[in-house]
């Protein structure tokens, strides 16, 4: 199909929006992408520079942490070199040695290679021996109850361990611009608030600079600068102009024509003929073409209506005459059976009346039959074969011979409808079934299921002890056999044989 027609079999509404698209879309988009790709620089460089000043109060951090740590280790180291027997004398060499050095911290201890506490200074108060540090290693790591640094260094015949404050910190990290709004400190499960608060529920930009060889890790959240909406709107405005006109070429076209439209087919779908008037809406909106299209349809409706009650009467004509030719077919079926309970109740030899009795039996089912049938008519459902099992099975009953009358028959049936051929297939096979079950075996009891097997297929089984199909020598066996096998083929199911009980398929309709 060529897209000029795919077009022209589309709605008008969606043909006005492609042609407004077509004209102004490539437009929208053009500028609008644009206006992203500015977008996208500007928050590129707003980022680098939160990157830049991130990693600048975490280099301030760093640098005031090596500061102390290179002080510190030149300090301890020349004192512990110059004392045979390091003591309180110790710190304070190395106190005068650090006296020189600018924004240094003065409170420290020294310690013994061995970790023993040698002397402390300046009120420092003593840390733990551990961890142990070689000589010209530095151990970085955070005293939270103390709210500080602790930096521990080693050097030749001990070590020396010093404190940084927290306020030493964030001035080493001091923000001049004001857009770090938190800054931490952690090393291992410890941390430490430099600046800022909790910052759950601010919009941040974090990053995290590891410092002092990893030792401790700088977590710092900028505050996000990004494009307003408000600018986004503006870049975006072409585009959403495109929208608004598009919005409003689409609600005029719905609301003028394509909704009138829609109510009118509403209406004519929702009419079923006979079921009452017809009733098409009156206000189609102000197109009068929709008033004339409405119009055309009421009449159109009434010529279906009057040809539909004339169909309807020759319909109800042939109803009639079908159900009279069935009813007048039922009752020359029983005519039949009557006669030849008559004549056989004369015949002069015993085999002249069974005779008689199978014929008359075969007859009877058959106009059982015919009868569900004729019911069947009035609900168009199938033939139900659970009254006609019955009365077929009460039937035989009553028409048992005297040796038969004690003869007891159970029954197991489903609500299963099924065609008329399969009908009077079933009723025959279970005629010939229970004929030769009372006529061989009157005193025993015979079983009759039917169980829906699935939803198209049925299940007949009757039992009987009579029933064997190995034995030959029962007399009239040969013909039975044949019999109910060709009665089964009519339901073009193969007859399952076995000792007491013989079973065969049958269609049935699907569960209502």
């Amino acid at each position: 199909m060529s897209a000029a027609r795919r077009f022209e079999r589309l709605p008008t509404a969606a043909k006005l929006l492609l042609i407004m698209t077509a004209v102004l879309l490539p437009i929208g988009i053009a500028l609008a992408l644009l206006g992203e790709n500015g977008i996208r620089q500007a928050n590129a460089a707003l980022n680098e520079r939160n990157a830049v000043q991130s990693r600048a109060a975490a280099g301030g951090i760093e640098s005031l942490i090596a500061r102390n740590a290179l002080a510190l280790r030149i300090a301890s180291a020349a004192a512990l070199q110059d004392s045979s027997e390091p003591g309180a004398d110790a710190c304070e060499r190395a106190a005068n040695a650090l006296a020189t050095a600018p924004a240094i911290s003065r409170r420290f201890a020294l310690r013994s290679i061995d970790g023993d506490l040698l002397c402390t200074y300046g009120g420092f108060a003593p840390k733990a021996p551990v961890p142990l540090v070689a000589p010209g290693d530095i151990r970085v790591w955070i005293d939270r109850p103390n709210n500080e640094v602790d930096i521990r260094v080693g050097v030749v015949g001990g070590m020396a361990t010093a404190s940084l404050p927290v306020a030493e910190l964030r001035s080493a990290a001091k923000d001049e611009s004001g857009l770090i709004k938190s800054f931490e400190l952690r090393g291992g499960e410890d941390s430490l608030n430099i600046l800022g608060g909790d910052p759950a529920g601010e919009d941040l930009s974090i990053a995290d600079w590891p410092i002092s060889n990893g030792n401790l890790v700088a977590h710092i959240g900028i505050a996000r600068q990004r494009i307003t909406t408000a600018d986004r709107l503006l870049m975006l405005l072409p585009l959403l102009m495109w929208f608004a006109a598009a919005i409003i070429t689409w609600s005029l076209v719905s609301r003028l024509l394509v909704r009138p439209l829609r109510k009118l087919e509403g209406a004519v779908a929702a009419y079923r003929p006979g079921e009452g008037p017809k009733e098409l809406p009156r206000k189609l909106g102000p197109s009068q073409e929709i008033e004339g299209l409405r119009n055309a349809f009421a009449r159109a409706i009434d010529r279906a209506e009057e040809s539909e009650r004339e169909t309807g009467a020759a319909l109800e004509g042939q109803r009639r005459l079908v159900r009279e030719v069935h009813h007048r077919v039922k009752n020359n079926l029983q005519v039949v059976a009557s006669l030849l309970n008559i004549h056989g109740r004369s015949a002069e030899t015993a085999d002249a009346r069974e005779a008689y009795a199978g014929i008359s039996r075969r007859v009877g089912a058959l106009s059982i039959v015919h009868r569900n049938h004729f019911a069947e008519m009035e609900e168009n459902r199938g033939i139900s074969l659970r009254p006609l099992v019955t009365e077929l099975a009460a039937e035989l009953r009553a028409g048992a011979p005297e040796t038969a009358r004690g003869l007891r028959i159970d029954l197991e049936i489903d609500s299963l409808y099924t065609t008329q051929d399969a009908a009077v297939a079933v009723a025959f096979l279970i005629t010939e079934v229970i004929e030769f079950a009372m006529l061989h075996a009157p005193q025993e009891p015979i079983e009759l299921s039917l169980r829906r097997t699935s939803e198209l297929t049925g299940r007949l089984t009757v039992g009987s002890p009579i029933l064997r199909p190995d034995d030959e020598d029962e007399p009239g066996k040969n013909q039975f056999e044949r019999i109910v096998g060709g009665l089964a083929k009519q339901l073009r199911s193969p007859l399952d044989r076995k000792l007491g009980r013989y079973s065969v398929d049958l269609p049935v309709f699907p569960p209502a």
